[in-house]
């Protein structure tokens, strides 16, 4: 069987359960580890071995622009002011996942990317780090593997999503969210954002009726 061939097999044979819980948004998902345990076997039977590969690369330049401007606060009927910050440099991690034939060197490749936070609630600078590291590697292996992660939390994360100018709640708002007891941590996950002040006037309207009537 040539590389290809093997590959097909693996796609085919592959199931990697979902392991993980997030607590606030009540799904499973799978993590890079999880999809690691599930393809060993079949690395094995196939011969073939799997390499991941990080890179850091530095986009944009050093200018960054900070500014507030009006809005029209729907929630609260009257005007109130956000903070937008546009440009300055964007640290990413490349991951490169390299399925190789150990009997003809052949290898299939394919990339993801996962931008690194400036800041994540409850992080120092290495765990972000590795944090956006086992992201993009589970990217990687997702497009090699064919894995669908249709149902899995990053469908509902919107922290990857193109920058766009969005409408914040306010603290009004995010006060009242702290007082319900809510897992804080995984709702940041939930939504993907390092901390509940970025939660979206949408998002933060969203908590209350689901966790506020109860």
């Amino acid at each position: 069987m040539n590389i290809y061939e093997k590959l097909s097999n693996i796609q085919q044979e592959l199931k990697a359960p979902k392991n993980q819980y997030n607590s606030f948004g009540k799904y499973s998902y799978r993590s890079c580890e999880d999809i690691f345990e599930a393809v060993k076997p079949l690395l094995a039977k196939n011969k073939c071995v799997l390499k991941i590969e990080d890179e850091m690369l530095v986009l944009g330049d050093n200018t960054k622009e900070k500014y507030t401007e009006s809005y029209y606060d729907k929630d609260l009927k009257r005007e109130n002011e956000r903070t937008i910050i546009t440009g300055g440099q964007r640290f990413y991690i490349k991951a490169t996942a390299i399925l190789k034939d150990l009997e003809s060197e052949e290898y299939v490749i394919n990339t993801a990317y996962a931008r690194e936070e400036e800041t994540k609630r409850g992080m120092d600078g290495s765990q972000i780090t590795g944090a956006s590291s086992s992201y993009a590697r589970k990217y990687a292996l997702n497009g090699l593997f064919l894995i669908d992660d249709v149902k899995d939390s990053d469908t509902t994360n919107t922290g990857n999503s193109e920058e766009k100018t969005v409408k914040l709640a306010s603290k009004k708002q995010t006060d009242y969210i702290k007082t319900l007891g809510i897992d804080l941590v995984a709702m940041c996950e939930y939504y993907g954002i390092n901390d509940i002040s970025e939660l979206t006037i949408e998002q933060a309207s969203e908590i209350i009726k689901k966790k506020g009537n109860k």
